[in-house]
C-alpha cells in the first residue's frame, strides 16, 4: 500500500486510536492526538465495531455502481478502432466519447500500448546437442585509438587536433566464432570485414576446434556481404561445413555471437583503460582462454565451457595452456 507524504493515519495509527477511545478516552481527545477531527474517529470507530481490525484498511473509493456506465456496444467499438491503429484521440472522436474513458476501456483491454495490438513473435530457445554440430561466426567493429580518451583522463585538450581516437587510428574487426552446444569461444582481430579476412578466420576456427576433438559441420552467420561472397562458400565446400544465413533483420537467430560479443566488450575491450589499441588486442587471447577454460557461464549452470567436452585429465593438462 502506498501511503501519501501527507497521511495523518496508518492503518497501525488508526487501530491505536480505536483502541484508544475503547479504553474510555473521549473520540475528540483522540482525534487531537491522532491529528484528525472527531468525526474522522468516529468513522473509524464505526469501522472497527462492524468489521474488526480489517474494517480499517484503506478502500477503493470507487463506486459500487456507475451513474452513466459506458455501453458494452461502445467498448466494443472502441475496441474495434483501437485493432485498426487509430490514436486515442482518434477513437473518441469518432465514437463520441472523451479521451479518458477510451483511456480507460483500452487499459481494461490491455491495448494501451500499440505494441499490444501486434505482439512479438515468442522467442525460440535452441541449443545443438553436441559439440561442432553448429558454429555461430560474427564481427564486431571497434575502433583503434592511439591514447586514452578524454572519458579516463577527463583532459579534452589534447582531443581537439585528433577527434579523441588519434590521426587516422582506423578500425580494428573483432571476428568471433562460438559453438552452439559447449559455448567454446575462437576470436582473431583482422584487418577488415571483407572475404579475404572471413575466410581465413573459418578456417582457423574450424581447426581451432578440431585441435579440441570437435569436428564442424555447420556454420551460422548473418548475411554481411563477407559471408555471401564465392570464396566464402568455397571455403564452406572445401572445409564440408553446411552455410546457414539468418533471416534478413533477424539478428536474434544469430543470438549466441551477439550475446558473446556483448560478454566482451564488458569483461575485455571496455573492462579497463588501455593504452593504446594495440595493448587492448594484446588483452583478446589472454580474455578467451579464461572465459572457455575459467570463466563460469550462467548456461552452464557455473561451469566453464570447456567442460562441455568430458575431457580426461591426459587431454586437459595436454590441451591447456
Amino acid at each position: 500500500m502506498n501511503i501519501h507524504t501527507n497521511a495523518r493515519l496508518t492503518p497501525f495509527g488508526r487501530e491505536q486510536m480505536v483502541r484508544a477511545i475503547l479504553r474510555g478516552q473521549t473520540p475528540q481527545a483522540a482525534a487531537r492526538a491522532a491529528g484528525v477531527c472527531p468525526r474522522t474517529a468516529h468513522k473509524w470507530l464505526a469501522r472497527f465495531k462492524s468489521e474488526g481490525a480489517a474494517g480499517l484498511r484503506d478502500r477503493s473509493s470507487r463506486p459500487k455502481r456507475l451513474h452513466r456506465p459506458t455501453s458494452p456496444a461502445v467498448v466494443k467499438q472502441v475496441i474495434a478502432l483501437r485493432r485498426q491503429h487509430l490514436s486515442g484521440q482518434h477513437i473518441a472522436k469518432q465514437v463520441g466519447v472523451s479521451p479518458a474513458t477510451v483511456s480507460r476501456i483500452l487499459k481494461r483491454a490491455g491495448l494501451s500500448r500499440l505494441k499490444d495490438l501486434d505482439p512479438a513473435e515468442p522467442v525460440r530457445r535452441y541449443e545443438r546437442h553436441h559439440p561442432g554440430e553448429l558454429i555461430h561466426i560474427d564481427i564486431k567493429k571497434l575502433g583503434r585509438f592511439h591514447q586514452i580518451g578524454h572519458r579516463i583522463t577527463g583532459d579534452r585538450t589534447r582531443q581537439s587536433s585528433t577527434r579523441g581516437r588519434g590521426e587516422g587510428a582506423g578500425w580494428a574487426f573483432v571476428h568471433v566464432c562460438l559453438d552452439d552446444a559447449s559455448r567454446i569461444a575462437f576470436t582473431m582481430i583482422m584487418p577488415n570485414e571483407k572475404a579475404v579476412s572471413a575466410v581465413p578466420f573459418l578456417k582457423a576456427a574450424v581447426a581451432y576446434y578440431q585441435s579440441l576433438g570437435i569436428p564442424v559441420a555447420r556454420v551460422m552467420t548473418d548475411n554481411g556481404s563477407c559471408y555471401k561472397a564465392s570464396a566464402f562458400a568455397r571455403a564452406c565446400r572445401t572445409l564440408n561445413l553446411k552455410h546457414i544465413r539468418t533471416k534478413p533483420y533477424t539478428p536474434k537467430t544469430n543470438g549466441k555471437a551477439e550475446r558473446f560479443i556483448q560478454t566482451a566488450l564488458r569483461e575485455w575491450a571496455y573492462a579497463r583503460p588501455y593504452n593504446t589499441s594495440q595493448d587492448r588486442a594484446r588483452h583478446l587471447q589472454p580474455w578467451t582462454h579464461a572465459y572457455n577454460w575459467h570463466r563460469p557461464h550462467g548456461s552452464l549452470k557455473g561451469e566453464p565451457p570447456i567442460s562441455r567436452l568430458s575431457l580426461t585429465e591426459d587431454n586437459l593438462l595436454r590441451l591447456h595452456s
